[in-house]
């Protein structure tokens, strides 16, 4: 399926299109992992049309980056290509993530990228949680393992999350649950709760300096140096 992509650098104002980014982990041609998040996808642009807003989707393949992960990783630095998927990251509206499962546990890959996202970057962004498997039984590993980790970088995870083995894909009730996760993050999306979270709240955060997410233009006048640690930092004395 072929999914429009947006400009990550244009700003987006209040009567654009909304913008939903696909964040795969997986790495084989084809992927079901890739699969899973375009059908979701394709849902929260129908839904979104249906009550009236259009949307863009952008896609980042973790695949082609592993390599610029590994570096970032080692090195604490990300390269341009790294630099360009966080800035579509920080501009979206919504992300839906979708990983395969491997020996019980989410893709290394995915959990390497989110390693070196900055922590303010998806404070209360809506996601949709996703995963492959060649087996029913890791069917929890989303809940267990994803749900975590994105609560941990304060987004908004839907109620619903997807999982999908290979018999699920002929069935019904995979599509069931597509369209429930879909609309919650349409819901979400259209009471605007999470910028207002974020436009309101975003203060209260512990933040880290300098980082790259939207609101995050931090600059030397945001530094306390009233504190006990700035004065011995300084040279004075606590």
């Amino acid at each position: 399926m072929s999914l429009n992509t947006s400009d990550p650098h244009d700003s987006a104002g209040p009567d654009d299109p909304l913008r939903l980014v696909v964040v795969s982990a997986g790495v084989s041609e084809p992927s079901s992992t890739r699969l899973l998040a375009d059908r979701t996808a394709q849902k929260v642009l129908d839904l979104l049309l249906e009550s009236g807003r259009s949307a863009t989707v952008g896609v980042i393949e973790l695949g082609p980056l592993a390599v610029d992960i590994a570096q970032a990783i080692v090195s604490g630095y990300p390269g341009e290509r790294l630099k360009t998927a966080f800035e579509r990251l920080a501009a979206a509206d919504a992300v839906i993530a979708s990983t395969p499962v491997y020996k019980a546990g989410i893709s290394g890959l995915l959990k390497s990228f989110a390693d070196i996202l900055d922590n303010d970057l998806l404070i209360a962004k809506p996601v949709i949680l996703a995963a492959t498997a060649g087996t029913s039984r890791h069917a929890m590993v989303v809940d267990e393992q994803l749900r975590p980790l994105f609560a941990f970088l304060r987004a908004l995870p839907v109620p619903t999350s997807l999982f999908a083995a290979p018999e699920d894909w002929g069935q019904a009730a995979l599509g069931d649950r597509i369209q429930r996760a879909a609309t919650e993050l349409v819901l979400l999306l259209r009471s605007g709760v999470g910028r207002s979270i974020a436009d309101s709240a975003w203060t209260g955060y512990q933040h880290q300096f300098g980082g790259n997410a939207t609101r995050a233009e931090h600059t030397a006048d945001d530094v306390d140096f009233t504190t006990d640690l700035m004065r011995l930092a300084a040279g004075g004395t606590a």
